[in-house]
Protein backbone atom coordinates (compact mmCIF):
# COMPACT_ATOMS: atom_id res chain seq x y z
CA UNK A 1 0.00 0.00 0.00
CA UNK A 2 2.97 2.30 -0.23
CA UNK A 3 2.49 5.52 -1.62
CA UNK A 4 -1.19 4.74 -2.85
CA UNK A 5 -2.10 7.54 -0.92
CA UNK A 6 0.24 9.82 -2.89
CA UNK A 7 -1.01 8.52 -6.47
CA UNK A 8 -4.74 9.12 -4.98
CA UNK A 9 -4.19 12.76 -4.53
CA UNK A 10 -1.93 13.15 -7.36
CA UNK A 11 -4.76 11.49 -9.52
CA UNK A 12 -7.15 13.80 -8.02
CA UNK A 13 -5.10 17.06 -8.48
CA UNK A 14 -5.34 15.95 -12.58
CA UNK A 15 -9.37 16.57 -12.08
CA UNK A 16 -8.95 18.39 -15.60
CA UNK A 17 -10.28 15.18 -17.14
CA UNK A 18 -12.88 14.44 -14.83
CA UNK A 19 -16.40 16.22 -14.10
CA UNK A 20 -17.41 17.86 -11.14
CA UNK A 21 -19.36 14.77 -10.52
CA UNK A 22 -16.29 12.41 -10.44
CA UNK A 23 -14.77 14.60 -7.79
CA UNK A 24 -17.02 13.25 -4.57
CA UNK A 25 -16.47 9.28 -5.92
CA UNK A 26 -12.69 10.10 -5.88
CA UNK A 27 -12.23 11.44 -2.64
CA UNK A 28 -14.33 8.47 -0.85
CA UNK A 29 -11.72 6.50 -2.75
CA UNK A 30 -8.83 7.77 -1.22
CA UNK A 31 -10.58 8.29 1.92
CA UNK A 32 -10.92 4.32 1.68
CA UNK A 33 -7.30 3.31 1.33
CA UNK A 34 -6.17 6.14 4.15
CA UNK A 35 -8.63 3.69 6.70
CA UNK A 36 -6.68 0.71 5.38
CA UNK A 37 -3.41 2.01 5.58
CA UNK A 38 -0.79 2.53 7.96
CA UNK A 39 -0.06 6.39 7.27
CA UNK A 40 3.70 5.95 8.88
CA UNK A 41 4.83 3.72 5.84
CA UNK A 42 3.29 6.27 3.13
CA UNK A 43 6.17 8.00 1.49
CA UNK A 44 3.86 11.48 0.79
CA UNK A 45 6.69 13.85 -0.71
CA UNK A 46 5.30 12.72 -3.79
CA UNK A 47 2.31 14.90 -3.71
CA UNK A 48 3.43 18.25 -5.38
CA UNK A 49 0.55 19.81 -3.17
CA UNK A 50 -2.08 19.25 -0.55
CA UNK A 51 -5.69 19.93 -1.16
CA UNK A 52 -6.06 22.89 0.49
CA UNK A 53 -2.90 24.39 -0.85
CA UNK A 54 -4.32 24.00 -4.60
CA UNK A 55 -7.63 25.70 -3.29
CA UNK A 56 -5.82 28.56 -1.94
CA UNK A 57 -3.71 29.14 -4.83
CA UNK A 58 -6.86 29.29 -7.07
CA UNK A 59 -8.25 31.69 -5.07
CA UNK A 60 -5.60 33.61 -5.09
CA UNK A 61 -4.62 33.42 -8.76
CA UNK A 62 -8.71 34.50 -9.06
CA UNK A 63 -7.80 37.14 -6.97
CA UNK A 64 -5.09 39.12 -8.57
CA UNK A 65 -6.65 38.54 -11.66
CA UNK A 66 -9.43 40.28 -10.75
CA UNK A 67 -7.20 42.84 -8.85
CA UNK A 68 -4.89 43.06 -12.23
CA UNK A 69 -8.46 43.12 -14.75
CA UNK A 70 -10.44 45.75 -12.83
CA UNK A 71 -7.26 48.24 -12.43
CA UNK A 72 -6.80 47.86 -16.08
CA UNK A 73 -10.84 48.59 -16.92
CA UNK A 74 -11.06 51.40 -14.22
CA UNK A 75 -9.59 54.24 -15.96
CA UNK A 76 -10.30 56.45 -19.35
CA UNK A 77 -10.10 54.18 -22.46
CA UNK A 78 -10.00 51.08 -20.32
CA UNK A 79 -12.99 49.80 -22.15
CA UNK A 80 -13.23 52.37 -24.88
CA UNK A 81 -9.59 51.54 -26.29
CA UNK A 82 -9.16 48.37 -25.66
CA UNK A 83 -10.95 46.45 -28.40
CA UNK A 84 -11.07 42.93 -26.30
CA UNK A 85 -13.92 44.32 -24.61
CA UNK A 86 -15.11 47.19 -25.97
CA UNK A 87 -18.91 48.11 -25.80
CA UNK A 88 -20.30 48.86 -29.12
CA UNK A 89 -23.45 50.13 -30.05
CA UNK A 90 -26.46 48.05 -28.71
CA UNK A 91 -26.90 45.27 -31.70
CA UNK A 92 -30.70 45.43 -30.89
CA UNK A 93 -30.79 49.14 -32.16
CA UNK A 94 -28.46 48.69 -34.97
CA UNK A 95 -31.15 50.03 -36.94
CA UNK A 96 -30.77 53.28 -35.28
CA UNK A 97 -27.23 54.14 -35.66
CA UNK A 98 -27.98 53.06 -39.77
CA UNK A 99 -30.95 55.09 -40.11
CA UNK A 100 -29.50 58.16 -38.14
CA UNK A 101 -25.99 58.22 -40.02
CA UNK A 102 -27.93 59.47 -42.87
CA UNK A 103 -29.70 62.36 -40.60
CA UNK A 104 -26.97 65.24 -39.77
CA UNK A 105 -25.42 64.90 -36.54
CA UNK A 106 -26.99 61.75 -36.59
CA UNK A 107 -24.01 59.75 -36.36
CA UNK A 108 -22.18 61.96 -34.22
CA UNK A 109 -24.99 61.53 -31.50
CA UNK A 110 -24.34 57.67 -31.85
CA UNK A 111 -20.68 57.93 -31.68
CA UNK A 112 -21.34 59.70 -28.32
CA UNK A 113 -23.19 57.11 -26.88
CA UNK A 114 -20.78 54.52 -27.58
CA UNK A 115 -18.11 56.49 -25.85
CA UNK A 116 -20.43 57.87 -22.61
CA UNK A 117 -21.63 54.07 -22.34
CA UNK A 118 -17.90 52.95 -22.26
CA UNK A 119 -16.95 55.56 -19.85
CA UNK A 120 -20.17 54.23 -17.78
CA UNK A 121 -18.11 51.26 -17.34
CA UNK A 122 -14.66 51.91 -16.90
CA UNK A 123 -16.56 54.24 -13.68
CA UNK A 124 -18.54 51.39 -12.46
CA UNK A 125 -15.98 48.38 -13.20
CA UNK A 126 -14.45 49.56 -9.55
CA UNK A 127 -17.00 48.99 -8.17
CA UNK A 128 -17.65 45.24 -9.07
CA UNK A 129 -13.83 44.28 -7.46
CA UNK A 130 -15.85 43.50 -3.77
CA UNK A 131 -18.43 41.56 -5.85
CA UNK A 132 -16.12 39.45 -7.21
CA UNK A 133 -13.85 38.82 -4.55
CA UNK A 134 -16.86 37.76 -2.31
CA UNK A 135 -17.87 35.12 -4.80
CA UNK A 136 -14.19 33.99 -4.80
CA UNK A 137 -14.18 33.62 -0.93
CA UNK A 138 -17.75 31.75 -0.48
CA UNK A 139 -15.98 28.90 -3.35
CA UNK A 140 -15.77 25.37 -1.86
CA UNK A 141 -12.60 24.25 -1.89
CA UNK A 142 -13.67 21.04 -3.92
CA UNK A 143 -14.57 23.71 -6.83
CA UNK A 144 -11.70 24.97 -6.24
CA UNK A 145 -8.91 21.99 -6.55
CA UNK A 146 -11.09 20.26 -9.33
CA UNK A 147 -9.65 23.92 -11.32
CA UNK A 148 -6.07 23.79 -10.84
CA UNK A 149 -5.01 21.49 -13.57
CA UNK A 150 -7.75 22.97 -15.94
CA UNK A 151 -7.63 24.83 -19.01
CA UNK A 152 -5.94 28.52 -19.14
CA UNK A 153 -8.91 30.12 -18.17
CA UNK A 154 -10.69 27.16 -16.10
CA UNK A 155 -11.31 28.72 -12.88
CA UNK A 156 -12.56 32.28 -14.63
CA UNK A 157 -15.30 30.19 -16.82
CA UNK A 158 -16.51 28.33 -13.31
CA UNK A 159 -16.65 31.71 -11.67
CA UNK A 160 -18.38 33.40 -14.50
CA UNK A 161 -20.88 30.14 -14.42
CA UNK A 162 -21.66 30.26 -10.67
CA UNK A 163 -22.03 34.09 -10.35
CA UNK A 164 -22.69 35.45 -13.30
CA UNK A 165 -26.27 35.96 -12.71
CA UNK A 166 -26.00 37.39 -9.05
CA UNK A 167 -23.27 40.33 -10.25
CA UNK A 168 -25.62 41.24 -13.14
CA UNK A 169 -28.26 41.85 -10.42
CA UNK A 170 -25.75 43.86 -7.89
CA UNK A 171 -23.80 45.15 -10.74
CA UNK A 172 -26.82 47.06 -13.05
CA UNK A 173 -27.95 49.83 -10.35
CA UNK A 174 -24.16 50.41 -10.36
CA UNK A 175 -24.13 50.81 -13.99
CA UNK A 176 -27.45 52.97 -14.27
CA UNK A 177 -25.61 55.20 -11.38
CA UNK A 178 -22.71 55.81 -13.84
CA UNK A 179 -24.83 56.19 -16.72
CA UNK A 180 -26.47 59.03 -15.05
CA UNK A 181 -23.01 60.61 -14.10
CA UNK A 182 -21.74 60.41 -17.43
CA UNK A 183 -24.71 61.96 -18.80
CA UNK A 184 -25.45 58.20 -20.68
CA UNK A 185 -28.94 58.66 -20.10
CA UNK A 186 -29.35 61.69 -21.52
CA UNK A 187 -27.69 61.52 -24.73
CA UNK A 188 -29.41 58.18 -25.22
CA UNK A 189 -32.83 59.92 -24.78
CA UNK A 190 -31.53 62.38 -27.66
CA UNK A 191 -30.52 60.31 -29.99
CA UNK A 192 -34.07 57.85 -29.81
CA UNK A 193 -35.83 61.40 -29.73
CA UNK A 194 -34.22 61.77 -33.57
CA UNK A 195 -34.87 58.42 -34.65
CA UNK A 196 -38.01 58.53 -33.65
CA UNK A 197 -38.43 61.63 -35.91
CA UNK A 198 -37.72 59.55 -38.86
CA UNK A 199 -40.67 58.77 -40.88
CA UNK A 200 -41.43 54.55 -41.34
CA UNK A 201 -38.82 53.51 -38.88
CA UNK A 202 -40.02 51.36 -36.53
CA UNK A 203 -39.77 52.64 -32.98
CA UNK A 204 -36.69 50.55 -31.02
CA UNK A 205 -35.55 51.01 -27.54
CA UNK A 206 -33.68 48.57 -25.48
CA UNK A 207 -33.22 49.26 -22.45
CA UNK A 208 -29.16 50.61 -22.39
CA UNK A 209 -28.86 49.82 -18.65
CA UNK A 210 -29.21 45.96 -19.26
CA UNK A 211 -27.02 46.08 -21.93
CA UNK A 212 -24.54 48.13 -20.72
CA UNK A 213 -24.40 46.11 -17.34
CA UNK A 214 -24.10 42.26 -18.89
CA UNK A 215 -20.93 44.10 -21.71
CA UNK A 216 -19.27 45.55 -19.02
CA UNK A 217 -19.44 42.03 -17.30
CA UNK A 218 -18.20 39.72 -19.91
CA UNK A 219 -15.24 42.57 -20.28
CA UNK A 220 -14.23 42.28 -16.73
CA UNK A 221 -14.42 38.33 -16.97
CA UNK A 222 -12.38 38.61 -20.03
CA UNK A 223 -9.57 40.61 -18.74
CA UNK A 224 -9.48 38.19 -15.21
CA UNK A 225 -9.48 35.43 -17.87
CA UNK A 226 -6.50 37.10 -19.57
CA UNK A 227 -4.40 37.20 -15.87
CA UNK A 228 -5.95 33.65 -14.83
CA UNK A 229 -3.69 32.34 -17.90
CA UNK A 230 -0.51 34.72 -17.22
CA UNK A 231 -0.23 33.35 -14.11
CA UNK A 232 -0.81 29.78 -15.10
CA UNK A 233 1.58 29.94 -17.89
CA UNK A 234 4.47 32.73 -17.03
CA UNK A 235 6.48 31.91 -13.84
CA UNK A 236 7.25 35.39 -13.38
CA UNK A 237 4.07 36.29 -12.67
CA UNK A 238 3.63 33.69 -9.61
CA UNK A 239 4.83 36.19 -7.56
CA UNK A 240 4.07 34.03 -4.29
CA UNK A 241 5.74 30.73 -3.00
CA UNK A 242 2.62 28.93 -3.21
CA UNK A 243 1.40 30.01 -6.93
CA UNK A 244 4.98 28.53 -7.99
CA UNK A 245 4.28 25.10 -5.79
CA UNK A 246 0.82 24.53 -7.19
CA UNK A 247 0.71 26.04 -11.19
CA UNK A 248 4.37 25.73 -11.83
CA UNK A 249 3.94 21.98 -11.69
Amino acid sequence: MKKIISLCIGFICLLNTTSFGQLKFLKEIVEEVMEETNLDELNIEEVPFSVEEAANALKEALSKGIEKGVKKVNKEDGYFKNTLIKIPFPKEAEQISTTLAKVPGGKEKCDEVVLLINRSAELASKEALNIFIGAITAMEISDAIALVNGEEDAATQYLENTTKSELLIKFKPIIENALQQTNTTKYWGEVIKIYNKVPFTKKVNPDLAEYATEEATIGLFKMIAEEESVIRSNQANRTTPLLEKVFGQ
